[in-house]
């Protein structure tokens, strides 16, 4: 079934694009760990590792084994590293079984976990293992901590989160997401003994974040917590053009350091502030959100589609509250244009050294621009990099390179390709116009290069 799944993606790729065979990730690296600098995530042995994550949170819920099999191979394809998913999830996740029948806990009971749905969630475990991908797992949606009808105290979610933690302490493939949409404040204690309870479990070994509701980040009221290895934020869905990269700026100019990134930014194929009559976001809109907080410090970066999401299909089973418009199946929107554009992502970010990645808007001479114009920049050791989001011309500084001669070019982030612009002896600022005509949808990366480093195409190994 995987085999000729892997036909059917590679043969439905649009023109351009650059698959990489095998797992997403090698897991034989080891276990994840915050890097030396507290900037980035790196493997036991020092292995750099980029977050890719996609916000499938309803896939231990709602998916069987076969559908599940399918979603996880289809990410393996596009590059996908984690997968972020809820066990007892937001769409009645206590109440409505999962495709086998099975509900998460007996009674509502958080220490009494039904054997027969974490058999079914091992398998996805173990299957996205295979594939060389981490699950995000989050132990609950918010919902079941603060609001009415919660069934989480500080007694209760120890024990849980002991459960889970020994039952997982032997999967390499874990990173565990605390929280889920809803403000910590007036629960802290809960969400506190939540994580001591999973150390209890698996000693440790995992990684540790808490997933805020929109507009708003872990480090918020949680980043001084000893469990929080790292903050993650969600700049959400409000609006066009959300400035995510100001929300990262603000993580990464935090004390103690600890890596950040955006953990649900403008979903494709979403309702503009939940409203169909707003329009939807797109492609440009998720190119637009990883670029932004990746070259303003974010160690990797999280995409999303609103069907996906929630695994949305048609028929009598589907969820009795809906939180906005869905005009998809899951299945339609496997192959949109960002999902693809998230991999290219990716490639450039690893075509370069990138555990010495810093932001850098210093580097931005002439033509920052607002708003939707609004041009990032970041350097790392022989190069750096600018996203332009309308096309528009920019002058950078260059004093940063090593060398007398620097390479440039322009990076496509919709399909991954790289032009060369050419060879030049270095200046203290040069002016680069983009390819195209300026405007929304017209967006490119410029690189440049220490011409000594014998850097690849960016986008290339």
């Amino acid at each position: 079934m995987i085999a000729c799944l892997g036909i059917a993606l590679v043969a439905g790729m649009a023109a351009g694009e650059t698959p990489r065979e095998g797992p997403s990730v090698d897991l034989r690296h080891g276990d994840l760990k915050v890097s030396e600098s507290r900037r980035h995530l790196v493997h036991a042995g020092g292995t750099p590792f980029f977050w890719l994550g996609d916000t499938a949170w309803e896939l231990l819920h709602r998916l069987n084994r076969e559908e599940a099999e399918r979603y996880l191979e289809d990410r393996r394809q596009k590059g996908f590293t984690v997968i972020q998913a809820v066990v007892l999830g937001e769409l009645d996740g206590l109440g409505a079984p999962n495709a086998y029948g099975d509900r998460p806990l007996d009674g509502r009971d958080p220490t009494k976990p039904n054997e027969a749905y974490f058999k079914h969630v091992d398998f996805i475990v173990a299957t996205a293992a295979e594939k060389g991908i981490f699950i995000g797992m989050l132990p609950t949606w918010g919902s079941h901590v603060t609001d009415r009808g919660a069934v989480l105290t500080a007694e209760n979610a120890r024990i849980y989160g002991r459960f889970l933690g020994t039952r997982y302490a032997k999967s390499p493939n874990i990173i565990w997401i605390l929280g889920g949409d809803r403000p910590p404040e007036k629960h802290i204690p809960v969400w506190r003994a939540m994580a001591e309870g999973i150390r209890e479990g698996d000693g440790g070994r995992h990684l540790k974040t808490y997933h805020p509701r929109g507009g708003e980040s872990s480090s918020a009221a949680l980043h001084d917590e000893p469990w929080l290895d790292f903050n993650m934020l969600q700049s959400g869905h409000a609006a066009k053009d959300i400035a995510n990269w100001k929300m990262i700026a603000a993580d990464y100019a935090r004390k103690p350091t600890k890596p950040c990134l955006d953990g649900e930014p403008r979903y494709e194929d979403h309702p503009v502030n939940w409203r169909a009559e707003n329009g939807w976001f797109d492609e440009v809109d998720v190119r637009q959100g990883a670029y932004w907080s990746l070259f303003a410090g974010a160690h990797g970066h999280t995409y999303g589609c609103h069907p996906i999401w929630m695994m949305w299909d048609t028929g009598p089973d589907q969820p009795r509250r809906m939180p906005s418009p869905v005009r998809h199946k899951w299945t339609e929107v496997l192959d949109l244009d960002g999902a693809w554009d998230m991999m290219h992502a990716r490639h450039l970010i690893e075509s370069r050294p990138f555990l010495s990645r810093v932001p850098d808007p210093t580097l931005i001479a002439e033509g920052q621009g607002e708003g939707a114009d609004h041009v990032e920049a970041c350097r790392g050791d022989g190069y750096l990099l600018a996203y332009v989001p309308t096309g528009k011309a920019v002058t950078l500084r260059l004093a940063t390179i090593g060398g007398d001669r620097v390479k440039a070019w322009w990076f496509d982030p919709r399909t991954g390709k790289a032009k060369a612009i050419g060879e030049m002896s270095k200046k203290e600022t040069a002016r680069f116009v983009p390819p195209g005509t300026p405007g929304r949808g017209n967006d490119w990366v410029l690189v440049i290069d220490d011409a000594a480093k014998g850097f690849p195409a960016p986008g290339t190994r």
